[in-house]
């Protein structure tokens, strides 16, 4: 086993290398190429890939900057054509550079009051510095919950809410609490109104369109959880992308897992050669491809049906 450390101005990552043999007929073709996703999931992967690009086009988009609302605006005017109840969870965060105005926002397919639910969250904001445009890092993540949410309107959909968090990034450094406002927040609050028990697992994604798609084996994820997903992956012939070096990520699951919730962080941490592209000017749209979207959508409605369907 190798074990690589490293402490990043975003998160903490610590590496391990999985010592278990890789069979090239799990989860690939004779190639050992990952599958190609079905027809519907790769027009979704376009979608995610569409509303990233709307994303990106605003420009930089830290927490409480105008850009940000304008992006806020333009997911809450969507999701309100949909067949969803949606809730802004505006609240005040102290940082480090002073007090920012923060919002949430929650989608709900289905129930009003589900016996259970899977929650599918991802952030929105983008990192605070000049010229970023977060297409992979923040846009992925709130492109491919839209394009999921356009499904989800589609469907018989059961209890499924969609979480779209301010404030994941850092205003400073990522130390201390200087980071994932909003996710830290809405587990308080579910678990102070109870709503905790009810979650079957939160399932994050974060910059998940990298062209070059590899996630990682997330350590800080409910072991579990991410066992039923990884098979999930293995089964449908993604086993390429799904990876199996585990990391352990700080991340805006982190602070439902430590209220008991079941959750998995999908997340690729090995974004361009050696991570360069990871919160520079590089993060842009050409980095990213419509069927990773459409991969990581098709595990992730596939492991929503099962987990509900259990």
């Amino acid at each position: 086993m190798i074990a690589i450390s490293a402490v990043v101005s975003r998160r903490t990552a610590v590496w391990a290398l999985v010592a278990a043999p890789l069979l090239l007929s799990a989860g690939c073709d004779a190639r050992g190429q990952p599958a190609v996703p079905p027809d519907e999931f790769l027009q979704a992967g376009e979608r995610a890939l569409d509303w990233t690009r709307r994303f990106v086009e605003i420009g930089p988009r830290p927490a409480g900057s105008e850009a940000l609302t304008k992006q806020r605006e333009t997911i809450v005017d969507a999701l309100s054509s949909l067949s969803c109840t949606v809730e802004e969870d505006e609240f005040v965060a102290a940082t480090p550079i002073g007090a920012l105005r923060m919002c949430n926002i929650v989608a709900r397919f289905g129930a009003e009051s589900p016996e259970a639910v899977v929650v599918v969250s991802g952030h929105y904001d983008t990192l605070r510095m000049e010229g970023f445009l977060g297409a992979n890092d923040g846009g992925s993540s709130a492109g491919m919950l839209m394009a999921l949410a356009e499904r989800l309107d589609r469907t018989d959909a059961n209890a499924v809410w969609l979480a779209f968090f301010d404030g994941e990034e850092a205003t400073v450094e990522w130390r201390n609490q200087d980071h994932t406002y909003g996710s830290r927040r809405i587990a308080g609050r579910w678990a102070a109104s109870g709503i905790v028990p009810r979650i079957r697992a939160l399932i994050n994604v974060d910059m998940v369109g990298d062209a070059e798609l590899e996630l990682v084996y997330e350590g800080n994820s409910d072991s579990a959880l991410r066992a039923k997903v990884w098979d999930i992956a293995d089964e449908l012939g993604y086993g390429t992308v799904f990876g199996r070096s585990i990391g352990y990520i700080e991340d805006d699951h982190v602070p439902f897992g430590r209220v008991g919730v079941p959750v998995l962080n999908l997340i690729d941490f090995n974004y361009g050669r050696g991570h360069a592209y990871w919160h520079s000017r590089d993060d842009t749209l050409d980095k990213l491809s419509s069927r990773s979207f459409a991969t990581v959508l098709h595990v992730v409605e596939t492991a929503i049906n099962r987990l509900l369907g259990d």
